[in-house]
């Protein structure tokens, strides 16, 4: 999008070139996802089979995160995220973990700042054509019953 907000796809949609998010229900569920494991680690002091638990999940959370977004977006995230190793100390689990956490919430930022801007594209198309004088739809909770269609 122009703006530098990232898109919203519908399945039907041919993936534009640009930032864009095609599976957005899967980014929330790994984000609220990733937001539970930073808070368990920051109560918690984990042992080194708990480390590599934690960077398994990390790395995999960061393969399906990339699925669901564009070239562009998959690119960002590679550069501001660094593999983390198998010496990575609970300290650099919780960085990396927390930097993950809020550039996920910096893209569920865009997103909904992308929609918003949609609805009132669509708010001021809709006032446009009233105000052109374009006859207006039913009233607000009365549908057209019983009437016959103009094929009929």
């Amino acid at each position: 999008m122009s703006n530098g907000e990232p898109e919203i796809l519908m399945p039907s949609d041919e993936r534009p070139t640009g930032e864009f998010v095609s599976q957005p229900a899967k980014l929330l569920r790994i984000a609220a996802m990733i937001r539970e494991l930073l808070e368990e680690v920051r109560k918690s002091s984990p042992d080194e089979p708990g480390r590599k638990r934690l960077r398994s999940i990390y790395d995999k959370s960061l393969a399906t995160l990339k699925e669901g977004l564009s070239e562009d977006l998959q690119k960002e995230l590679a550069m501001l995220t660094l593999p983390l190793d198998g010496t990575s100390s609970e300290s650099e689990i919780r960085l990396a973990q927390a930097q993950l956490v809020g550039w996920l919430e910096g893209l569920f930022h865009g997103i909904q700042a992308a929609l918003w801007a949609q609805h009132a594209q669509a708010r001021a198309g809709l006032e446009e054509m009233r105000r052109r004088g374009l006859p207006p739809g039913p009233p607000e909770g009365q549908e057209e019953r019983g009437r016959p269609g103009q094929y009929l």
